[in-house]
């Protein structure tokens, strides 16, 4: 169905191609998997298969790239819209027209489709992604989440026979990128349809994908079959670019390696009992933070009330009718980190707002340092809590990497340097003339918290930071996180990334319908939700285990070999 045949790629400018000599030939009916480090060339493979790229990248591609025999240096992309559908990283970017149910009829219009089956494939496709309730509402009020599952079904309604995802599930829930995942699948199975996923959140994707493409980023695009390919960068400097359950699997020397929970819960009895056994002698001493606890527990010290640093109460926030935030209360003490999750449309997004400041507060109250932040300037405003919002490339304006940095370090007040340091320790090796417009989703992202987080006021809420960024990415963002909170200040972070929040969140409150249903220590909250449980707590129940590193550290103060 899709050949590459000795494909290369130089982009403008650059060290070296962005892929070299790429040799795939993947059949229909099957789903691949694309992983490999942020900016290695991921959204390139994809955008080749339909002739986007070089078209309307630039750079200079040699060799041959066909789909279904046809070569896309042969016609332009949009005579590929009949085979090849594709959803691209920022949904609201691809939206043409103004309400659900006219997006997903608009690419049907264009291909002629009658009126009798647009109506009928709209239907089906609602029903499918669970989004019959939105079908008049306007794109631009719609959650990330909301506006990422139209976006696919706006490809879906035209019946692709190769549909290419660029991180489908990265602004959904659990829930909702299982249930997309679960169409994804049945197009597979039933209709055939081969389809090409970008992911970082590889624990989503790895257990239902035939075939696994890992970019190293030399170029070279490595293929295979998804647990044999992961053994073999189980050595490496890749390692570490694996979903949580491969890394438990090659910590416990587990053959073969698991790609679910349910294949890793099969081989996990010796490993549980290991646990629970009682340490040979004195425990170790380990550092604060929730990914340094003994079993998930935190270990962030308590604070009087005397110390909140933040103070919400009775937080309403409306738009137009309809009610986002219900009468919410919230307390943050410095030094601690707490994740905010609920799925897409619970409210998050909206309290954050209205916590900074910009955002609409029907009524209620919002106190940081016995301040409004709503009631003061905005340059107090960005003293008292700074926000890093779900789009977050808004924040990019000038004409280059170190320009934003400089600029970052300039309104911070920050030492030079600060800005462009904290970037490298995100997503290391961005070339600092490159314009901000030209880097991957999760390097722009990058760059936006290192400008964001370089001014570190005492409240820091960040939304959906980790999107597009890869494991090595978020371990180095998670660092970032403990740092600012043993600094003494406290964040809050929204996200549906529950691995994430096993490693970095001291506390997590979950919202739905606008109102806070569960507030507590995150391995109380998380372990025994089926939802927002991470793959470790998954595998490892009923301990309370949320990270592989709380295994490896566990096993090697009980003398136990790993």
């Amino acid at each position: 169905m899709i050949r590459f045949e000795e494909v290369t790629l130089v982009y403008p400018d650059a060290e070296r191609p962005t892929l070299e000599s790429v040799e795939l030939d993947i059949p229909e009916g099957e789903l691949c998997l694309i992983a490999g480090p942020t900016g290695v060339g991921k959204s390139t493979l994809l955008g080749a298969v339909n002739g986007l790229v070089p078209r309307f990248t630039g750079g200079h591609l040699r060799g041959r790239v066909s789909v279904a025999g046809q070569s896309t240096q042969d016609e332009p992309p949009q005579e590929f819209a009949h085979l090849v559908g594709v959803v691209g990283q920022d949904p609201l970017a691809g939206f043409v027209t103004d309400t659900v149910e006219e997006e997903l009829a608009y690419g049907m219009e264009q291909l002629g489709v009658s009126a009798e089956v647009m109506r009928k494939r709209v239907e089906e496709t609602l029903d499918l992604l669970g989004i019959a309730e939105l079908r008049h509402r306007a794109l631009r009020t719609l959650s990330g989440g909301q506006q990422q599952r139209v976006a696919i079904g706006s490809v879906l309604t035209a019946h692709p026979a190769v549909l290419v995802l660029d991180e489908p599930t990265s602004a959904l829930d659990p829930t909702a990128a299982e249930d997309v995942l679960a169409a994804i699948i049945r197009l597979v199975h039933d209709l055939g349809t081969t389809v090409l996923v970008a992911e970082h959140r590889m624990e989503r994707v790895m257990q239902y994908a035939d075939r696994l493409l890992y970019l190293p980023g030399d170029g070279r695009v490595l293929d295979g079959e998804p647990a044999s390919l992961m053994a073999e960068l189980g050595g490496g400097v890749h390692r570490d670019i694996a979903p949580p359950v491969v890394r438990l699997g090659r910590l416990a020397g587990w053959q073969p390696l698991p790609l679910s929970v349910r294949d890793a819960r099969r081989s996990a009895a010796e490993l549980r009992q290991r646990l629970a056994a009682p340490p040979a002698g004195p425990p170790a001493a380990l550092p604060a933070g929730p990914s340094a606890a003994g079993r998930g527990r935190s270990a962030r010290p308590e604070h009087s009330a005397a110390a909140t640093v933040l103070e919400a109460a009775a937080v309403v926030v409306s738009y137009g009718p309809v009610i986002a935030v219900r009468e919410v209360d919230l307390r943050l003490q410095p030094g601690e980190v707490v994740a905010l999750m609920g799925r897409n449309g619970s409210g998050k997004s909206s309290l954050l707002w209205a916590l900074q400041g910009s955002g609409p507060r029907r009524s209620g109250s919002v106190r940081v340092a016995g301040e409004d932040p709503a009631e003061v300037s905005a340059a107090r405003a960005r003293e008292l809590v700074g926000l890093v919002p779900q789009t977050a490339a808004d924040l990019l304006y000038l004409e280059s990497v170190d320009a934003e940095c400089a600029q970052g370090d300039l309104e911070s007040g920050a030492p030079g340097g600060s800005c462009r340091e904290l970037l490298d320790s995100l997503a290391p090796g961005i070339p600092g003339e490159r314009h901000p417009r030209d880097l991957s989703e999760g390097q722009r992202l990058a760059l936006v918290l290192a400008v964001q987080l370089v001014a570190a006021p005492g409240v820091v809420l960040l939304d959906e930071p980790t999107r597009g960024l890869d494991y090595r990415a978020k371990q180095r963002f998670t660092e970032v996180v403990r740092g600012l909170a043993a600094e003494g200040r406290a964040v809050v972070v929204a996200t549906h990334d529950v691995e994430f929040v096993a490693g970095a969140a001291d506390r997590v409150v979950v919202m739905a319908e606008g109102e806070v249903v569960a507030d507590g220590p995150t391995a109380e909250v998380v372990v025994s939700s089926p939802a927002f449980a991470p793959q470790v707590a998954k595998v490892l129940s009923p301990g309370e285990w949320l990270t592989v590193e709380q295994v490896a550290r566990a096993l090697n103060t009980s003398e136990v070999p790993a």
